[in-house]
């Protein structure tokens, strides 16, 4: 797992400096879902301090013992989030990256007053309209963002999913302009195959995961 931290981070800076990028200016989110704990430990002990979960539950399980056994870590929700595990999600995550919906915002801001405070938050844009995929539509993204200001909510960023079957820039190059237009400068966007267009597009998180860990086994969810 070192060695593809080390090429994946080399990539990640390569892709910066082709696209005119400040060195640094993008961070790699290791998505250690479903992942051997001994993969992630292995990571840690390199010395990477960012993660990303897709799982409530699975990353409760996991992260206060490594973060008690290792420090600072960040660690962002970037799969759905039932709203029935918010409250949870709110304390255990840094960043939520999958702000997807109106119900969840009014949650979250309900979770956020009471707390005093709140994770930063991305709200997820279904970019190619896929009615099987979550997310706020590209028309009805500005109203929705204003609305989550109105509740003082701290959206810092955007974030998609392109269709699989499409070509991802056209995508990225969406999120981008949409974040500019509403001021936000977090763009959470490309995977293992496509990050360096996704940087070259503006991203600012990267989500790596199966090309840093190896492939997942779901067999035992």
């Amino acid at each position: 797992m070192t060695t593809a931290l080390a090429t994946i981070l080399e990539k990640l800076r390569h892709a910066e400096q082709s696209a005119g990028r400040a060195p640094g200016s993008v961070q790699l989110i290791a998505v250690s879902k479903v992942q051997p704990l001994e993969r992630v430990v292995a990571v840690l002990e390199y010395g990477h301090r960012l993660f990303g979960e897709n799982y409530v539950q699975e990353a409760l399980g996991k992260w206060p013992d490594l973060r008690a056994q290792f420090g600072t870590v960040a660690v962002h929700m970037i799969g759905p989030l039932q709203t029935n595990k918010a409250k949870v999600a709110v304390e255990l995550f840094d960043t939520i990256h999958s702000l997807d919906r109106p119900s969840l915002a009014d949650k979250l801001a309900s979770l956020a007053q009471t707390r005093g405070a709140s994770p930063d938050l991305f709200v997820q844009v279904n970019t190619g309209a896929e009615p099987q995929k979550a997310g706020i539509l590209p028309e009805a993204l500005d109203a929705f963002i204003a609305d989550c200001r109105r509740r003082d909510l701290p959206v810092v960023g955007l974030m998609c999913i392109p269709p699989e079957s499409e070509d991802a820039t056209p995508h990225f190059r969406m999120l981008s302009d949409m974040a500019a237009r509403n001021g936000l400068t977090g763009l959470s966007m490309g995977m293992s195959s496509d990050f360096p267009a996704a940087i070259a597009a503006g991203a600012t998180h990267v989500r790596v995961g199966s090309a840093l860990f190896g492939a997942r086994d779901y067999a035992g969810r």
